[in-house]
């Protein structure tokens, strides 16, 4: 069975987009069966697989409202190889439709339900706030994968992220788990993120991934020509990043 994980951060510009789609090519070139959800009305995870945003018949939004099957909605990235739910600005509809619906902080955990079995793991890329999108993703999942910059104001926004994990524990998810935080943008000469990785590992322990991603010109350029960048440039120290994340993770999920 699937692991589903959320990839959430509430604080934007942090990599969220970035490592949702880099890591689902990653791990496709492990020989994993990956699906991408783009939960985000912003579209980039759709539009960074080469997937036209603006000309889907069906989207995540169809789903979620019932309008069509989960199946019916997925995609292939090509040449990547992993199959993407897209989404759209749409979703801002969504929201709102959600909350006249029954079940409605459930409604993706139940539409993943229909294709978790053709998956290893199924990626959810999060909006870079909390709201009834957000809340789905994290109903439907069973790990938070939290892509965070070392720096000062990351953390604060991070405690808010834990409360709310804590809390739908309590109601809505108990197996709801911290799976991972990934160290993005990193730079190791920046006094700043050393100090915030080392405040990291003394809180979070091994939940801190050991693979740091690299400010990279490779990861940056790669979402305009719709490709991860193991497919744009598989030499990048972005590229190679994100595979070494991809065995770090298959080896915690053994």
């Amino acid at each position: 069975m699937s692991k589903i994980l959320a990839i959430a951060n509430q604080k934007g510009g942090v990599g969220k987009t970035t490592t949702a789609v880099n890591l689902a090519a990653s791990l496709v070139a492990t020989k994993r069966r990956v699906l991408l959800v783009d939960l985000d009305p912003q579209g980039n995870a759709t539009m960074g697989s080469g997937i036209d945003k603006h000309d889907l018949e069906l989207s995540l939004y169809d789903v979620l409202t019932g309008d069509s099957r989960t199946a019916s909605a997925i995609q292939k990235a090509q040449p990547a190889g992993y199959d993407v739910l897209p989404g759209n600005g749409d979703l801002v509809a969504a929201e709102v439709e959600l909350m006249e619906l029954s079940r409605k902080e459930s409604r993706l955990r139940d539409a993943l339900g229909e294709v978790r079995p053709d998956y290893d793991y199924i990626l959810i890329d999060c909006p870079p706030s909390l709201n009834m999108l957000t809340l789905n993703a994290l109903v439907a999942a069973q790990g938070v994968l939290i892509p965070m910059q070392c720096e000062y104001y990351a953390l604060e926004g991070l405690s808010a992220l834990m409360q709310t994990i804590e809390s739908l524990k309590e109601s809505l998810n108990p197996k709801l788990e911290i799976e991972g935080l990934l160290r993005t943008m990193y730079d190791p000469r920046n006094s700043l993120t050393q100090d915030v990785s080392e405040q990291l590992k003394e809180y979070f322990g091994d939940k801190v991934y050991g693979t740091v991603i690299p400010r990279n010109v490779r990861l940056a350029e790669a979402p305009s020509h719709g490709l991860p960048a193991l497919i744009y440039d598989k030499s990048s120290r972005g590229a190679v990043a994100y595979l070494a994340l991809a065995g770090e993770m298959n080896r915690r999920n053994k």
